[in-house]
């Protein structure tokens, strides 16, 4: 069983991020739950969700720990990093996050998650190059699985943030690859 926190700001695609992780562990057959949750404003206040990914049903969508952790902004790495489990794992948007402290056995992976975004045309789609970079690193879920999500999800008038998303989430990958 994998506890893990997406945090940031809202307006990063959090939220989104998240369901996509439990779509894509559906996607997969394993057993996951969602649980959302973010401040009284939707853009800029601050936004983070849970989500639990197993291979066993699971009891409560609510943890404390988690094992991994996906932080798009100063303030979320600030505020769950010292929640971590030991010998987790958390990666961590570059391009926002400077200044944070690491506690002790947790594993820490460095993307720029907002500068791919960005040479891609979209700094909105940084949540999908963490997500690629996340997947590469905890090998949780399947790229394939998180591809698949997208198609899913990503329908009628969304259609249009197909390509552009897929293009984020391998970019994500790829900066994996290169360390």
């Amino acid at each position: 069983m994998a506890n893990i926190v997406v945090a940031g700001f809202g307006g990063q695609g959090i939220l989104f991020a998240g369901r996509l992780l439990a779509q894509a562990a559906m996607e997969e057959g394993k057993f996951t739950t969602f649980f959302p949750s973010y401040g009284a404003e939707m853009r800029g206040g601050t936004a983070h969700c849970l989500v639990i990914i197993s291979s066993e049903e699971i009891a409560s969508p609510i943890f404390k720990n988690p094992d991994l952790a996906i932080f798009l902004n100063e303030p979320s790495a600030k505020k769950f990093l010292p929640l971590m489990k030991k010998d987790g794992l958390a990666v961590l948007n570059s391009s926002l996050i400077k200044d944070y402290s690491l506690p002790e056995g947790i594993k820490i992976v460095k993307v720029p998650a907002t500068e791919l975004a960005q040479k891609l045309g979209d700094g909105k789609v940084a949540n999908l190059a963490a997500l690629g970079a996340f997947l590469m690193k905890s090998k949780i879920l399947s790229l394939e699985a998180m591809e698949k999500s997208l198609k899913v999800m990503l329908t009628g008038e969304k259609i249009k943030l197909l390509d552009i998303n897929l293009a984020a989430l391998r970019k994500g990958v790829e900066s994996m690859e290169k360390l």
